[in-house]
This record gives structure tokens, C-alpha cells and sequence, in this order.
């Protein structure tokens, strides 16, 4: 299956724990149900983190990748 294309990206490179997962929480709060959300970080903590934080608020983790020394942690809305 593809991982589809984000409709919003929160560029929290150079931020560390916990920023992105803050960046994250204060975009998903602003989108509607089924928006998908591409993180990019340059913390491996946020590998972790995010994940973690995406499957307690019960939202769906789509694919965490390393591009060019920073990751891209995809994220959709479910409620």
C-alpha cells in the first residue's frame, strides 16, 4: 500500500525533545479527521516520541523515514 502525500508539513528540524512532538500536537489540533501530517526532525528522540504519542492519542502512524540526515515521521488523523 502507499503512503499517501501529506496535506500539511511542520518542519521541526533543529528543535529537539520535545518540540517536534509539541509542533505536532498543536498542528493535528487545527486539522480536520483524516489529514495526514508529515513531521520532519532532526532528532531521533522524535522516532520514538511521536510514535509513541501518536498511538495513545489513537491516531495512525503511517511511516517514519531518514532523508538527508533528518527524518520524516507521517502521521493521519483519525479523531
Amino acid at each position: 500500500m502507499a503512503v499517501p502525500a501529506a496535506d500539511k508539513v511542520v518542519d521541526a528540524r533543529g528543535s529537539f525533545c520535545p518540540g517536534p512532538l509539541m509542533e505536532l500536537i498543536k498542528a493535528i489540533r487545527d486539522e480536520p479527521v483524516g489529514t495526514v501530517i508529515d513531521v520532519l526532525s532532526s532528532d531521533l528522540g522524535s522516532t520514538k516520541d511521536i510514535p509513541a504519542w501518536v498511538e495513545k492519542a489513537g491516531h495512525e502512524l503511517l511511516e517514519i523515514k531518514e532523508d538527508q540526515g533528518y527524518w520524516h515521521v507521517l502521521v493521519r488523523k483519525l479523531r
